[in-house]
């Protein structure tokens, strides 16, 4: 309440010149898109240091002209962005350098093909929901595991390449554009030549659009070139990212039958694989003989669970952001003067928060898995940032770099509450307009009690998963002007005695979607996109690519397929045990494990790194040398391997069988 008096315009900054002005985005919206001194608990994490090229040709500036196929125009594909495709000309050297990169591959994949051995059936990761998965996906729930091993040398190299008959896939992206996607389409095409040279790789043009229109791009090593190992989705684009509606699974198969295809390979996050889920039960129901399969590919990081260890897209991310948290830090430090408040796009979980932190140090971190655990209220956040604000200042230090997950926003209860209330309307179809009037009253006031451009960016249209549009809600803006209220009021109390509170905001987010993967995001998509077509080879459906021991060198990786039904659960009504579930079985986002070794070893620092400005400066991703072959800190700290595990819980459960 003492902060109300000046939540009427958006958070004021100071600017490194000293001036005066609003606060802008660091980044730029995508064009029309479709649609006493005491030290805080809360983490304000900072942590300890934790410590021959390829001389092919180039990609040629000149390429032969795509095959687009369009078997369906419509209205809809018309609109669909005509460049998708199309060569590309690489024009800086390092593009150039890295399109010779050769992703590496586990000894199993290196041949044509792969000896599939089938585990136990499976259930889901919550057995509260198991009945209720098993009633929405009768044909795919409990199917077993799989692990793709190398062929058996005495069984010799298995049928001969003009035995095995050509295979016609299709590819979708399907989510967020993630740094590697591009790999998972080479990947599977060169595994499906392999296989049979006469197979057939069709990508959809413009994403889940593209594949309700069948608008379709033939995609061979011509078309290839100028995008392996490069950033973004360009090749084939994105649009609505789901395929949810009977209208929208009953176009996809239609497409799938029209082109006659034996699989399906869906690239994207959690929303995009509980889509894929449904399709693929659909598809057996109807029985169309398309195999439907997804691949994990996010920057999120937050499709993680026991066949999952870390998402494609999500190691490129973090180091990218790291680098621009390390050079805000050092800014921060030099200046002396400014708090840096940075937003991080990464939706409802923290991993990107998280992993940045870990490499780059900041003075603080609040994520939202705590604050939505300790159940605290927006002014008690406020107050704790402001403690370590104070806490500084009583050494001298009036600067600092504060991390905030994009998702922190729906992690208060408060404004979790009335995010769900203005869902519900919008779910409704209520006008916008109409939304505050109808919100119940406790709602309006917290509404009323917010600054515009918050309440503005609250009522925007959902996500295509009916989320709340995180990325457009500026929480760091919010958190720097309440903290900005929050001091002053402390100075007029005669409580803070330090300089004046002075901000800068910062929201990154888009600025790394694009950016050239790293080496360990090449090689991971690569791998998942040959274990894709082994999936469909095998006649899998309802699947999920996987790979095991990803802290380890890729000649010790483990492929294996997991069913999707196996990761799914079932919302629940309320927080906190005995809430009752309601809603469809899907694939949930993972959020961070607040007993796991990675959020043991924040908490572990968090205090001195407060007080401290122990930055650290991982530099740019390093494609080559020493640091070339680095992974996300928190996938070598959590040392998960829940599929070796079970590999070695075999081996005991045989010898006390023996």
């Amino acid at each position: 309440q003492g902060a109300a008096h000046s939540l009427g315009t958006a958070p004021v900054c100071r600017s490194p010149a000293g001036l005066t002005k609003q606060t802008t985005r660091t980044h730029v919206k995508p064009p029309a898109p479709p649609r006493g001194m005491t030290i805080p608990t809360l983490s304000y994490h900072i942590f300890p240091c934790l410590s021959s090229p390829d001389q092919r040709t180039a990609p040629q500036r000149h390429q032969p002209a795509s095959k687009i196929v369009n078997l369906v125009p419509t209205d809809r594909s018309r609109g669909m962005n005509a460049d998708y495709g199309a060569p590309t000309e690489l024009a800086g050297p390092l593009q150039q350098r890295r399109a010779l990169y050769q992703p590496r591959l586990p000894p199993c994949l290196q041949g044509a093909t792969v000896r599939v051995e089938y585990g136990d059936a499976t259930t889901t990761i919550d057995p509260t929901g198991a009945h209720a998965v098993a009633q929405a996906f009768p044909r795919t729930y409990g199917q077993r595991l799989v692990t793709f091993l190398a062929p058996d040398d005495t069984a010799g190299a298995g049928k001969a390449v003009d035995e095995r008959p050509p295979i016609r896939v299709g590819v979708v992206f399907s989510g967020r554009q993630s740094p590697g996607g591009h790999n998972v389409v080479w990947g599977l095409h060169d595994a499906l030549k392999a296989y049979n040279p006469h197979s057939i790789l069709y990508g959809f043009i413009g994403g889940t659009e593209g594949l309700f229109a069948n608008k379709t791009l033939e995609i061979t090593d011509d078309v290839l070139a100028s995008y392996k190992n490069q950033g973004g989705f360009d090749l084939l684009g994105r649009s609505i990212d789901q395929i949810r509606s009977s209208k929208q699974v009953s176009a996809a198969m239609t497409t799938c039958q029209n082109l006659n295809l034996d699989g399906l390979v869906i690239v994207g996050g959690v929303t995009s694989n509980s889509d894929a889920a449904q399709l693929a039960e659909t598809l057996v129901q109807k029985n169309c003989k398309t195999k439907v399969v997804g691949v994990p590919v996010s920057l999120n990081g937050d499709l993680k669970n026991q066949f999952v260890e870390t998402t494609v897209g999500f190691d490129t991310v973090c180091k990218v952001n790291s680098q621009l948290i390390s050079n805000v830090c050092l800014d921060a430090i030099s200046a002396g003067k400014y708090y840096y408040f940075v937003r991080l796009m990464g939706r409802k979980a923290s991993h990107v928060a998280l992993e940045c932190a870990l490499q780059s140090h900041p003075n603080m971190l609040i994520m939202g898995e705590e604050v939505a655990l300790s159940k605290l209220t927006l002014m008690e956040v406020i107050n704790k940032i402001c403690d370590g604000v104070q806490a500084r200042a009583e050494l001298g230090k009036h600067h600092g770099v504060l991390l905030i997950p994009e998702g922190l926003i729906e992690s208060i209860p408060e404004m979790y509450a009335l995010i769900q209330e203005i869902s519900i309307l919008h779910n409704n179809n209520v006008p916008v307009t109409e939304i505050p009037t109808q919100v119940s009253p406790w709602a309006a006031a917290l509404f009323q009690f917010l600054p515009p451009f918050i309440r503005r960016e609250l009522l925007l249209h959902q996500e295509s998963d009916n989320s709340a549009q995180l990325s457009q809600i500026d929480t760091e803006q919010l958190l720097a002007h309440l903290v900005e209220a929050e001091m002053i009021k402390r100075t007029k109390e005669g409580r803070y005695k330090g300089k004046k509170f002075s901000s800068v905001c910062h929201f990154f987010g888009y600025q790394a979607r694009g950016s050239l993967p790293s080496n360990f995001d090449c090689d991971y998509a690569y791998v998942l996109g040959h274990i894709s077509l082994h999936m469909i080879a095998a006649g899998l459906t309802g699947y999920m690519a996987t790979v095991a021991n990803l802290k380890d060198p890729v000649h010790k990786w483990r492929c294996a397929a997991a069913p999707l039904t196996a990761m799914m659960s079932v919302r629940r009504h309320l927080r906190g045990p005995g809430a009752i579930p309601i809603g469809k079985p899907a694939i949930h986002p993972s959020p961070i494990d607040l007993k796991g070794k990675a959020y043991e070893l924040l908490r572990e620092k968090a205090s001195s790194f407060l007080l401290d400005d122990f930055y650290r400066t991982p530099g740019g991703i390093q494609f080559e040398g020493p640091g070339s072959d680095a992974k996300p800190i928190t996938l070598t700290i959590e040392d998960q391997d829940y599929m070796g595990d079970i590999e070695m819980l075999k081996l005991y459960l045989d010898k006390v069988g023996a």
